[in-house]
């Protein structure tokens, strides 16, 4: 594991390197990966070999032995907004004691069902609402300090940009004509 002081260091490297070459900041991120196994189960892939499996629950005709990709979401933007709020504390020389954000959210099963509601309107598929409890301490550090990091983090955080300014979506879909016949 790197210590702060490391995370410091190749945080002001990058820095410099992007002060130098701004154009370098943009790229391509490593594409998620996910491949159909049959039933609910999905099987989602990273470029390093990394894997994890998905399902639904029983109710929706899962198996419910996996997490589900609603789960991966959630658990993704609690990974991205703790990571980037550890960076920027190491970048200031505040040695956290804890970290922990826990996201929930609220959904309507109703939507991924394709069901709709009284006025014959389509049910949203996503979260109604999220929600984002986190916990942080760090010895000797002021509160108004602690509270500064997390938002900051969650103005830095890629995911939780995502969520807020909706990137456009391109969605290319490739048939195979031989299967599809």
């Amino acid at each position: 594991m790197n210590t702060q002081h490391d995370i410091a260091e190749a945080m002001q490297r990058a820095i410099n390197v992007f002060v130098r070459r701004p154009d370098m900041g943009l790229h391509d991120d490593a594409a998620g990966r996910a491949v159909w196994k049959g039933g609910t189960r999905v099987t989602t892939y990273h470029d390093s070999g990394l894997h994890m499996d998905t399902d639904m629950p029983r109710e929706l005709g899962g198996t419910g032995d996996c997490v589900s990709p609603g789960w991966l979401f959630r658990a993704g933007i609690a990974a991205c907004s703790t990571t980037v709020i550890a960076m920027i504390a190491a970048s200031e020389g505040i040695t956290l004691d804890r970290l922990e954000i826990v996201v929930g959210s609220q959904s309507d099963t109703r939507g991924v069902l394709g069901m709709h509601d009284n006025d014959g309107e389509l049910i949203n598929p996503g979260p109604q609402a999220i929600t984002m409890d986190v916990q942080i301490s760090a010895a000797g550090v002021d509160a108004a300090v602690l509270r500064r990091l997390v938002e900051q983090g969650l103005h830095r955080s890629p995911m939780q940009s995502a969520l807020l300014r909706h990137p456009p979506l391109t969605v290319n879909v490739s048939v195979d004509q031989d299967m599809a016949a």
